[in-house]
């Protein structure tokens, strides 16, 4: 049996212990937000913050979140950076969308913390493990920098 947490809701699975984090968010808690690209680690599609950190979903076997907080993109506290995204024209086709809110999210967290500025050169670098195919980044990193501002 493997407790966690997800989205601040206690959750104990049984599970096989090497299942994807990303297969028991989908198939099992049916959490569909968080989506599968590449299923290898290179995409960002899958992100998902664990313990506030972003990581690839579909590289975390499930037996190594005991007792760890997971959020998709199902948990509250995004709205600003999802309005960012819809106002800037950040997402297009949707399917990196959750994984840039969520590595948004870790992103600005970590500038906070740490009382540095948010920037554009920065949230690049944030965001270089996100692969989209649709909007250039541009819209994107606006998207970023706008919901920096709307939290400030």
């Amino acid at each position: 049996m493997i407790h966690l947490t997800v989205n601040d809701a206690p959750v104990a699975l049984e599970v096989p212990p090497l299942r994807r984090l990303l297969d028991v968010l989908r198939e099992d808690l049916r959490l569909t937000g968080t989506k599968e690209g590449c299923g290898e680690g290179e995409c960002g599609a899958c992100t998902v913050l664990v313990d506030g950190a972003a990581v690839n979903s579909c590289l975390i076997p499930i037996c190594q979140l005991e007792g760890a907080t997971v959020r998709t993109i199902e948990s509250a506290g995004l709205e600003r950076i999802q309005q960012s995204f819809l106002d800037e024209g950040g997402s297009q086709c949707g399917i990196c969308t959750p994984g840039m809110i969520l590595a948004t999210r870790a992103y600005l967290d970590e500038r906070v913390a740490h009382g540095r500025p948010v920037d554009a050169d920065s949230a690049r670098e944030a965001l270089a493990g996100n692969l989209c195919r649709c909007t250039g980044y541009g819209k994107i990193i606006a998207a970023v920098l706008a919901a920096a501002g709307a939290e400030a």
